[in-house]
């Protein structure tokens, strides 16, 4: 199999996607990345390199794959629904995979790339591990040569695993937790997934291969957490594993601590279940290379995570959601405005840092409160905090929010996605005064669903009064104490 000129990438603005694209180019390959929303790439350094070509399409938009294939020797697929389709995701993740196989097989694609997951065979499979077998299994059930990695917990930087592991060892001293802490597993840092899906570009004894892929050691999730525990600087965990603790359950308990939510929870819940180590080193005899051991994957996380490095994040991936129609239908708006003595630029900068460590500028205890209840009914709450402490882009999470618009120096604009009866968005737009001073118009918009969304928005909204007040003058008196200083 000659070297691959041209290599296409589904799933780029995902955790492994967004990594893999920069390792593509700094080898020297052409990279073509179809993604929904453009937008989320502008915050990689190599969204604007010369060999990448972007594509506006998702895989169930033919011509749109059509045109991504187009010349493309091979292709990684990268793609998972179970964030943005809920329930559904199998059915979903099944349709695009015969998708995407057909329109590979009518392309010059001659090789395909697929990572699923460890714990793949036997009875008794998760829903989670169930897809991922059946995507393996559409995938590799065609005409083209399909290399199907698989690999366990994945930890790095920004990992919905790592994320998971760091929040219940940080937070809960004393744990008492489902039996599955007691499974063995083979976790493998994300630095040695990214080279072994780019390793196997040049060496032809891949292709057309399952492979396993895992760390250096094989542990229980239960001695995980105690070694993690260890390189936070923490005491030793209590962990008492019970039995009665189902999935559903799991899956409440890992929403209530962390930042993954209960729906995205309950098939990593129910997929910790199986056993999931390699059962053959057919990597290491293929590609040669020392992994990290499961110590040195958890300091490095933490340590990119400490000094603000996280590349990628899990709850960047996933569908945007389509902007609502605010001319239509009943829209209730609350509009407030203050002046900041400061330039447009340290303005913008200081509402840019909204939420994560940062805060809501002195009304952090309401929106904390918020948070709360939204857990209580299966929302994210504001655990998911932010990826970096100043740096934000379009598609980004903050806390319960969503980055939908962002324009430097003018407007930044946020879609709730805690639990509401309704579409909710909060709109900060800054211009420049005739003084050369600031002006921020802060928009909260709400259209309800029905009765209960008109009951929610007139429940609440004395508490703006409250809540959007201390918020801007959080925001002026912080601008322009940085401005004096």
């Amino acid at each position: 199999m000659n070297k691959p000129e041209k290599i296409l990438v589904c799933g780029a603005t995902g955790y492994v996607g967004g990594r893999l694209v920069r390792q593509l180019l700094d080898e020297g390959y052409e990279v073509v990345c179809l993604v929904r929303s453009p937008g989320k790439l502008a915050k990689f350094s190599w969204n604007k390199d010369p060999k990448l070509r972007v594509v506006e399409g998702g895989i169930n938009d033919e011509d749109k794959l059509r045109s991504a294939l187009e010349g493309v020797d091979v292709a990684y697929y990268l793609v998972h629904s179970m964030q943005s389709a809920g329930g559904s995701y199998a059915e979903r993740d099944r349709e695009l995979a015969t998708a995407f196989l057909r329109a590979a097989e009518e392309s010059s694609c001659r090789r395909i790339i697929y990572l699923g997951g460890l714990g793949e065979l036997g009875e008794n499979l998760s829903n989670h591990l169930n897809s991922r077998r059946e995507v393996a299994d559409i995938l590799q059930g065609g005409t083209i040569e399909t290399t199907v990695f698989r690999a366990a917990m994945i930890i790095g930087s920004g990992s919905a695993s790592f994320e998971t592991l760091r929040y219940l060892v940080e937070r809960l001293p004393i744990m008492i937790t489902p039996r599955w802490v007691t499974t063995e597993t083979q976790p493998i840092a994300i630095r040695d997934v990214l080279r072994y899906l780019v390793d196997c570009l040049t060496i032809p004894e891949t292709a057309g291969r399952t492979i396993d892929i895992g760390g250096r050691g094989v542990m229980t999730y239960q001695q995980i957490m105690q070694i993690a525990a260890n390189k936070l600087g923490l005491s030793h965990r209590k962990i008492f594993p019970i039995p009665v603790l189902t999935p559903k359950l799991s899956s409440l308990w890992i929403g209530l601590v962390t930042p993954v939510s209960s729906r995205i929870a309950r098939p990593l819940a129910e997929g910790l279940r199986n056993r999931t180590v390699c059962r053959n080193d057919d990597a290491l005899k293929l590609m040669p290379g020392e992994c990290l051991t499961i110590e040195d994957a958890i300091e490095a996380a933490i340590g990119r995570t400490r000094e603000g490095l996280v590349e990628t994040r899990w709850s960047t991936a996933g569908e945007m959601p389509h902007d609502p129609d605010w001319a239509g239908g009943t829209t209730l708006k609350d509009e407030r405005s203050v002046i900041v003595d400061a330039p447009v630029e340290d303005t913008f900068d200081e509402i840019k840092s909204i939420g994560g460590q940062h805060g809501y500028w002195g009304a952090g205890p309401l929106w904390t409160l918020r948070g709360w209840l939204d857990q209580l009914i299966g929302g994210p709450g504001l655990r998911r905090g932010r990826r970096h402490p100043t740096e934000l882009h379009f598609g980004e999470a903050v806390d319960f929010w969503r980055v939908t618009k962002m324009t430097p120096n003018e407007q930044l604009r946020l879609r709730a996605e805690m639990w509401l009866p309704g579409e909710a968005e909060l709109d900060f737009v800054v211009s420049r005064t005739e003084e050369d001073a600031s002006r921020i118009d802060m928009t909260a918009r709400f259209r309800p669903r029905g009765l209960l969304g008109l009951a929610y928005w007139y429940s609440v909204y004395p508490l703006h009064w409250i809540v959007f007040p201390v918020m801007l003058r959080g925001i002026k008196r912080a601008v322009e104490k940085d401005v004096a200083s």
